[in-house]
């Protein structure tokens, strides 16, 4: 029953549509309707400049973060709930259910979920994707680049092995929905910041 009211709970917080709200709220716009379509930060940033982007990045990454820390408080010794919890908020993310089931690419989402299983190779992971964007000026390309080194990286810090594979998991789930952006990047399309 824990497993479930907390997968739940995980859900619908992830599926909280912050990038929806915010550019709602600043510009009287529907975000699926302007740029990219996409309900995640970096769409925000275009419909409703840098500031709102930095607030959404942060509440999406948070999303991950916060429920994870909590089931680790409460349920200190579930490493599988913890995943559950993380994969949950991922899920809501992407398959909100506020918005009929449509959502954001869940890159942050995830990120924030990894940064709340293993603190110190999230946030080595979160500088690599930062560094990687900044560089390529891309930022689909940072989260799959941190999508296939999360879980090399929780291997080499030795995390619980379901730790390991809701980073293979979520990071396998992120970069399929970033598949446009992989046939952008083909194409020699890809959006850049």
């Amino acid at each position: 029953m824990h497993y479930l009211i907390a997968a739940m709970l995980g859900y619908l917080i992830g599926a909280v549509p912050t990038a929806y709200l915010v550019v709602k709220k600043l510009t009287g716009q529907d975000i699926r309707q302007v740029g990219s379509g996409n309900v995640g930060a970096t769409n925000v940033k275009r419909a409703a400049g840098f500031k709102p982007f930095l607030f959404v990045l942060l509440m999406d990454f948070l999303k991950g973060t916060v429920p994870v820390l909590l089931a680790k408080f409460v349920f200190p010794g579930a490493p599988w709930l913890h995943v559950l919890v993380a994969l949950s908020t991922v899920i809501g993310h992407s398959k909100s259910i506020y918005l009929g089931f449509a959502g954001g690419k869940s890159a942050a989402t995830g990120l924030g979920g990894f940064v709340g299983l293993d603190p110190v190779a999230g946030l080595l992971l979160a500088v690599i994707a930062y560094t990687t964007m900044r560089l390529t000026r891309m930022v689909s390309v940072g989260s799959m680049l941190a999508s296939v080194l999360a879980p090399i990286l929780l291997m080499v810090f030795k995390a619980p092995v379901p730790y390991q594979i809701y980073a293979a998991i979520a990071g396998l789930y992120v970069i399929y929905l970033h598949k446009a952006n992989i046939q952008r990047l083909l194409n020699g399309t890809e959006n850049r910041i």
